[in-house]
């Protein structure tokens, strides 16, 4: 059977993602085991996540690499482009400070390393960590912030690319997430009871969290604003941020063609968008690293009909581990002077907490003064 060329015009699947899962579990390249009963259980995402790897390896030699390097080279353009958008976030936050390109760059490739293959954003302590460290005088809450802005221009492009993605006919509709192979989207999907109960606990206790935390609201506020700074000036943002983060998902999106190249499903505009449409979806489900339980059930629903799927569906996300980790391991190394990732991890956690309690000691300290200057005199 010849493979489904995705370079020209778009077809049609019909039936539902369960009845495409179905027809591609029969073709010989790859078995989708219980799709048809629940395919959101944490044994199916394994087994799919171990078939595609063993796939992968097994087809290293059939690659196109000229391809596959081009993708990766693109692929770090992309991240040292918007780490430059990071850095002008952070320069208009700390005008007066010295905020170094190549630190930023540094902290953002240890933390986005850390992501690919730690759950949960781990890579974001990390992230922060460093980028204290390497700026003086700042504080965690304004680097947060700082970096979070870079979050808007990125969803609005993410949104655009979503909305291409869901007039092909071949991405699933939210509704169809349950029937998903990945069982962090399809339990929520599944459980739509239970995900608005989940957001509403999260949504009080921030709410408590604010309460409790009202002693220090206002310096903590302060450092907050300080960090949307740069959202403050609307030329200074679209020319030194929003400019920049344009610029790095053009080298995204080549990356992702090459990289479909690279497997023989196929590099065109079509398949680019769609794969960096899966890309948006795995990012809001970081429960498994990188989003790679999400990524491969998505991959494998929308190009059912390609022979390689199961190779690229988890293929390019180990390329792209590979390389993040080289890049985040030179600049530990070479940046930053320490040894190990989970040093890095170690270090930022026992860091934050020890600023923590100073400052809730000044807080506290803050508050016994006012309290003893407003006592009238004896």
């Amino acid at each position: 059977m010849q493979p489904r060329q995705f370079g020209g015009k778009p077809r049609q699947l019909g039936g539902t993602v369960c009845d495409r899962m179905t027809m591609f579990s029969m073709t010989p390249e790859i078995v989708i085991a219980g799709v048809h009963h629940h395919g959101g259980s944490v044994l199916v995402t394994i087994e799919n996540l171990l078939h595609s790897t063993g796939r992968f390896f097994a087809q290293l030699t059939s690659l196109r690499w000229s391809s596959l390097l081009i993708g990766l080279a693109l692929f770090a353009l992309y991240l040292l482009l918007r780490s430059r958008a990071l850095c002008n976030a952070l320069r208009a936050s700390y005008p007066e400070r010295r905020v170094r390109w190549r630190d930023v760059w540094g902290a953002y490739m240890v933390g986005y390393a850390i992501n690919n293959v730690a759950p949960l954003g781990g890579g974001n302590v990390a992230q922060l960590f460093l980028t204290r460290l390497a700026i003086d005088e700042s504080s965690y809450p304004t680097i947060a912030t700082a970096l979070s802005t870079g979050v808007l221009f990125d969803w609005f492009v993410g949104v655009l690319v979503m909305a291409f993605a869901f007039t092909q006919g071949v991405f699933p509709k939210p509704p169809d997430f349950s029937q998903l192979p990945a069982f962090d989207i399809s339990f929520f999907a599944a459980h739509m009871r239970f995900t608005l109960f989940f957001l509403t606990v999260l949504g009080m206790a921030f709410v408590v969290g604010f309460a409790l935390l009202s002693a220090r609201v206002r310096a903590f506020w302060q450092r907050i604003r300080l960090g949307l700074e740069i959202l403050r000036d609307r030329d200074r943002y679209l020319r030194t941020m929003a400019s920049w983060q344009a610029a790095s998902w053009v080298p995204r999106f080549g990356a992702y063609w090459a990289l479909l190249d690279a497997f023989h499903i196929g590099g065109s505009v079509r398949n680019a968008l769609l794969v960096l449409a899966v890309q948006v979806i795995a990012s809001v489900f970081p429960f498994t690293p990188g989003g790679a339980g999400v990524q491969q059930a998505l991959l494998v629903t929308i190009f059912a009909r390609a022979r390689d799927i199961a190779a690229f569906s988890v293929g390019q996300q180990i390329a792209t581990v590979v390389l993040t980790w080289l890049l985040g391991f030179a600049a530990l190394v070479f940046i930053f002077r320490l040894r190990s990732f989970r040093d890095v991890i170690t270090r930022g956690r026992e860091h934050r907490r020890a600023e923590s309690a100073e400052e809730a000691g000044a807080a506290q300290a803050a508050a016994v003064a006012e309290v003893a200057a407003a006592r009238p005199p004896i």
